[in-house]
C-alpha cells in the first residue's frame, strides 16, 4: 500500500453521502447508460497489481460486465519483480486500456510519456469521477499541469504493522512484552540462549517499530523546518548499527538478506523463529498456520519500541492517494475506458462493487456498524478492492472498515495495531504531486538504498563507508530528488 487516510464517519453519514451523490449523478447515469445500450462496446483490457487469484473468474468481474455492458479482460502483474514486468509491457506498447499503478510506477510512466493525458476525457466522460474525488487529489495527480491518472484515495490513515511474538514463548522465558530497544535486545538474547531458535526473522530493510526508536520512520522527515531524506538523518546510522549488532550476535535470522515474506511467516508459524515483523494484513494466514502447528499458541503484539530519551514512532500510512488509474497511450479504447470507469463509480454500483448487497454480503449491527456476512462476502467480494478504479472517497471511509472486518482475526489485529496511531506519523511528502525527476529516479534510488541497508545488516558493507554510500546515492539522482521535493515542500508551506 504508499499513501493513506483519516477520519471516522458514521454509517448514516456514509449512506447519506451515497444518497446525495445518487440523486443527480444516478439520474444522469441512467440516461447515459440507456443511450449507450445501442453502442458497440469494445472489449477492454485492464492490468492490475499483483495478487494470487484469477480476476476473470471472480464474481465481481461478472457483476461489472452485467451492470456496465463492458467485457473486460483482466490481468495481474507477477508477484515477483512486478516493476520489471510493467516496464517491459510498456516498452512493448502492449495495448492495455486501464492500468492500476502505485505512486512510483505512475510517476515513472507519466514522466516517460507512456500515459494518456486525461483532462479532456474526464471533462467529457468522467464527470462523476471529478465529483467524488477531492480537487487536491487531482492536483496530486498532475504532471506538468496535466492529469495522467485518476486518483484512488485511501479511505483513512492507519498503522500497518507491529512486531509479533508467541505469548507462550514470553511465558516460558518469564519475560514481559518489551517496550524499549534495550528490553527488546534482552528478549532476543534470552530466546537464543534458552530456546535455541532464530530470535528474530524478517526480510525488510526498514522496520519502523525499531527504526522509530532512532527517529527514522518514513523516507522523509522535517527537521528545523527543512525537508530531509532519512539517509541524511543521524538516526539512520544508529539504526543500522543496532541491526548489525543483532546480526553479528546471532540474534537476527542469518537468512535475512534472502528471505521472502512467505518464508518469514513459515519460520514464525512453525516455531523456528521467535519474533517477526507483523502486519494486520497477514494476520489471518499467520494465525491459521500457527494454530495448525501449535494449537495452544497465541500471537502477542510488540508495539513500536522506545529509544533513548523515550523516542518512539511508527509509520502512519494512508491519508493520500493509494493508486493512480491510468490509460496508456497505446490504448485503442480511450473513450470507452473512461466511460466504463465513470459508470463504476455511480453510487449504487460502487457500493455493490465494494461491499455487495445488504443482508446478502453484509449486515448492520445494533450500533449501525457494517459487518460482512461470511463466507458469502469473502467468496463474492473478498477481492473487490482489486477491481476498484477510484472510489467515492467519502462513502468509502466507512465501507472500507467493513472490508477490514471480513475476518475476525484481521479485524482484531487491526484494532490492536491502531493503538499506535498517537505515536505514529505520516510521510511529509504524502501529498506531493508526481514530479518527473522523482518518477525517473526513485525506483532506482529505493533499490540502491534497500540493498545497501540489508548488506550493512549482514556485515557485507561496513558502516565506516556510510558517508561514501550517501554521496553515491545522491550522485545517482538523489540530489535532484531532494531538491525537487524540497522546492515543493517550501511552496506548500506558503
Amino acid at each position: 500500500m504508499k499513501k493513506a487516510i483519516a477520519g471516522l464517519i458514521s454509517v448514516s453519514l456514509a449512506f447519506s453521502m451515497l444518497a446525495a451523490c445518487g440523486g443527480k449523478a444516478g439520474t444522469e447515469t441512467k440516461g447515459s447508460a440507456e443511450g449507450q445500450q445501442n453502442e458497440a462496446k469494445p472489449e477492454l483490457r485492464q492490468l492490475g497489481f499483483p495478487r494470487n487469484f484469477d480476476p476473470n473468474q471472480d464474481p465481481v468481474a461478472k457483476l461489472l460486465e452485467e451492470k456496465t455492458g463492458y467485457k473486460v479482460k483482466y490481468e495481474t502483474l507477477p508477484l515477483e519483480n512486478p516493476d520489471d514486468k510493467l516496464n517491459l509491457l510498456m516498452a512493448n506498447k502492449e495495448p492495455y486500456d486501464i492500468l492500476k499503478l502505485n505512486g512510483s510506477q505512475y510517476n515513472r510512466l507519466a514522466s516517460q510519456g507512456a500515459l494518456e493525458p486525461l483532462d479532456d476525457l474526464l471533462n467529457k466522460y468522467g464527470q462523476t469521477l471529478l465529483k467524488v474525488n477531492p480537487p487536491e487529489a487531482f492536483e496530486n495527480a498532475k504532471v506538468d499541469g496535466k492529469i495522467y491518472g485518476i486518483p484512488e484515495m485511501h479511505p483513512r490513515p492507519f498503522v500497518g504493522s507491529s512486531l509479533a511474538i508467541r505469548q507462550d514463548l514470553l511465558d516460558e522465558l518469564g519475560m514481559n512484552v518489551p517496550t524499549t530497544i534495550d528490553e527488546f535486545y534482552e528478549l532476543l538474547k534470552a530466546i537464543k540462549e534458552k530456546k535455541g531458535i532464530i530470535p528474530f526473522t524478517g526480510s525488510e530493510s526498514i522496520i519502523p517499530e525499531i527504526s522509530g526508536a532512532f527517529g527514522i520512520v518514513t523516507s522523509w522527515n522535517v527537521k528545523d523546518g527543512k525537508l530531509i531524506h532519512r539517509l541524511d538523518d543521524p538516526g539512520m546510522k544508529e539504526y543500522l548499527a543496532f541491526m548489525n549488532k543483532l546480526y553479528t550476535e546471532g540474534l537476527l535470522d542469518p537468512e535475512w538478506p534472502v528471505n521472502k515474506p512467505a518464508t518469514v511467516q513459515q519460520k514464525f508459524a512453525t516455531g523456528q523463529a521467535g519474533v517477526m515483523p507483523y502486519g494486520w494484513g497477514v494476520a489471518p494466514a499467520v494465525t491459521a498456520a500457527l494454530e495448525k502447528n501449535m494449537p495452544n499458541a497465541k500471537i502477542t503484539i510488540i508495539p513500536a519500541l522506545k529509544g533513548k530519551d523515550g523516542q518512539v514512532g511508527n509509520w502512519l500510512q494512508g491519508g493520500g492517494v493509494s493508486w493512480y488509474i491510468a490509460i496508456p497511450k497505446s490504448s485503442k479504447n480511450k473513450e470507452a475506458a473512461m466511460k466504463y470507469m465513470d459508470m463504476k463509480i455511480q453510487p449504487d454500483l460502487f457500493q455493490n462493487l465494494a461491499i455487495g448487497e445488504e443482508n446478502v454480503h453484509y449486515k448492520k449491527d445494533e450500533t449501525g456498524k457494517l459487518f460482512p456476512i461470511l463466507p458469502k462476502f469473502n467468496e463474492e467480494r473478498g477481492n473487490a478492492d482489486w477491481f476498484l478504479t477510484s472510489t467515492d472517497a467519502k462513502a468509502y471511509e466507512e465501507l472500507w472498515l467493513l472490508r477490514v472486518r471480513k475476518d475476525p482475526v484481521l479485524y482484531a489485529t487491526f484494532e490492536e495495531i491502531q493503538k499506535q496511531v498517537p505515536i505514529s506519523r505520516k510521510d511529509p511528502t504524502l501529498l506531493a504531486p508526481p514530479l518527473p525527476v522523482v518518477g525517473n529516479n526513485m525506483q532506482k534510488l529505493n533499490k540502491l538504498e534497500n540493498d545497501y541497508i540489508i548488506k550493512v545488516f549482514a556485515g557485507a558493507e561496513k558502516l565506516s563507508g556510510y558517508d561514501n554510500f550517501v554521496q553515491q546515492w545522491k550522485s545517482q539522482g538523489g540530489n535532484e530528488v531532494i531538491q525537487a521535493l524540497s522546492d515543493w515542500y517550501e511552496k506548500s508551506k506558503k
